[in-house]
């Protein structure tokens, strides 16, 4: 038997989880709805998204993050997942959006067509390498990234994510792995990035008990202070920024070509 791509797998996968997608990915519990908010935050936080920004969202999934962004900066959003199953609830959520089938490994933007670029859980479903490729190409010289990631570090994700019947049970996808901070930080500078910043965060799981949720809160909150600890928190948050001269010595070389 043939192996599927990586892109049929994915498809496949919005069609397995279908309505369910927002319970299976934890978000629709009390703790997970807290979880989300706060991810939203900082997508919008990091990467200084403003009204007058164009944003690009790369596996938007079901419209849970276009829409918290949108309420909070009101910018243009297009966003892009390869399930046209889930982009249906996406449509539903936020009609004022431009959601696209797109390969977010072959993006079908131009160069330097977006102010922004974010992402909730995304990056570790992909080639990396061709994904970080495209979210350099298509962001504007001096805007920046913003992507929430699992933790490969965090204890019940490093099994989850390499023991494969625990992984099946989980309903992740199977070409799904996670991310290790320092080699993400190493691949983005290498791809000319700056300001990178890999930042391990949240200690909440989602099926923390409700009348658990703020002690919870506070203990996560400190141990996100502490150097060694925080290692293990369940989510990287990533950001980096195209260099603001990237533009200009693109202009010059190609000038020099001609």
């Amino acid at each position: 038997m043939i192996p599927l791509s990586r892109l049929e797998n994915e498809r496949q996968h919005g069609r397995r989880i279908g309505e369910q997608a927002e319970d299976i990915w934890g978000w629709s519990t009390p703790a997970g709805r807290l979880r989300a908010q706060r991810r939203a935050d900082l997508f919008c936080q990091l990467g200084a998204f403003t009204l007058s920004h164009r944003l690009l969202e790369v596996g938007c999934g079901t419209g849970l993050f276009t829409r918290k962004v949108y309420e909070q900066t009101q910018a243009q959003i297009v966003a892009v997942d390869i399930s046209e199953d889930l982009l249906e609830q996406a449509r539903q959520k936020l009609p004022s959006a431009d959601f696209r089938v797109d390969d977010a490994m072959n993006l079908s933007f131009a160069d330097g067509a977006f102010d922004g670029v974010y992402g909730s859980s995304i990056l570790h479903h992909l080639d990396l390498e061709s994904a970080l490729r495209e979210i350099y190409r298509v962001l504007k010289p001096g805007a920046r990234m913003v992507f929430a990631e699992p933790n490969m570090l965090n204890p019940q994700i490093l099994l989850q994510k390499n023991v494969p019947w625990i992984k099946r049970w989980m309903g992740d996808a199977p070409d799904e792995t996670a991310v290790v901070r320092w080699r993400m930080i190493e691949r983005l500078t290498q791809l000319g990035f700056e300001q990178v910043q890999a930042m391990p965060y949240d200690f909440l799981h989602p099926h923390t008990p409700k009348a658990m949720i703020k002690p919870v809160q506070w203990l996560g909150r400190h141990l996100e202070q502490i150097p060694v600890l925080r290692e293990i928190a369940g989510s990287v948050v990533i950001t980096a920024q195209k260099p603001a001269l990237a533009g200009s010595l693109i202009a010059k070389t190609q000038a020099n070509l001609r």
